[in-house]
């Protein structure tokens, strides 16, 4: 099966939706934190989501991708963190995470984004170009795990820090980020 979907920006319209995909999509998976909702609301009310994708069919949105600023401890500037990306689970293995994730890096590109790192499975993200690199670290993430991509320039060296919102659990819709 391969569904035709639309890739859009998220509305206001989507919010519930992009809560009831991401449950969906980390609720069996055993490595989670189950935090992944959370942290997209965290990420929203700081206003901290650059670029923020919906698929959808149908008028539906079953699927949803996130990139927020990170900070690098080298100083350079217009580096993103991806993530979270969801797919509803009958939705998955269709390539709809997979174009999620292009269109996003394409729209990081646009705005002269210099690079996106992220933590995930090692055997997905290496196929867009992702990669192990020595000298960047995630602090308290396996290095197997973390994962760097350079859109312009040399790679950073250092420590790599995701936004307060990454550090969300269960708060409730609005509230502001933990350890800000």
């Amino acid at each position: 099966m391969n569904p035709k979907f639309l890739i859009r920006n998220e509305t206001p319209a989507d919010i519930a939706a992009i809560t009831d995909v991401t449950v969906a999509a980390f609720r069996t998976l055993a490595i989670s934190g189950h935090t992944e909702h959370f942290i997209v609301e965290a990420l929203r009310a700081a206003q901290a989501l650059t670029v923020s994708l919906v698929a959808e069919i149908d008028g539906r949105v079953i699927g949803h991708i996130a990139f927020s600023p990170v900070t690098m401890a080298d100083g350079t500037p217009g580096w993103y963190g991806l993530g979270p990306v969801s797919v509803l689970p009958e939705f998955q293995r269709q390539g709809i995470g997979q174009a999620l994730i292009q269109e996003g890096l394409a729209r990081l590109k646009a705005i002269n984004a210099r690079g996106c790192c992220l933590v995930g499975h090692p055997t997905y993200y290496t196929k867009f170009g992702f990669q192990n690199t020595p000298g960047l670290v995630l602090e308290g993430v396996p290095p197997e795990v973390f994962f760097a991509l350079s859109l312009d320039g040399p790679m950073p060296q250092g420590a790599v820090a995701f936004h307060a919102g990454f550090r969300a659990d269960a708060q409730p819709a609005g509230a502001a980020a933990p350890h800000a």
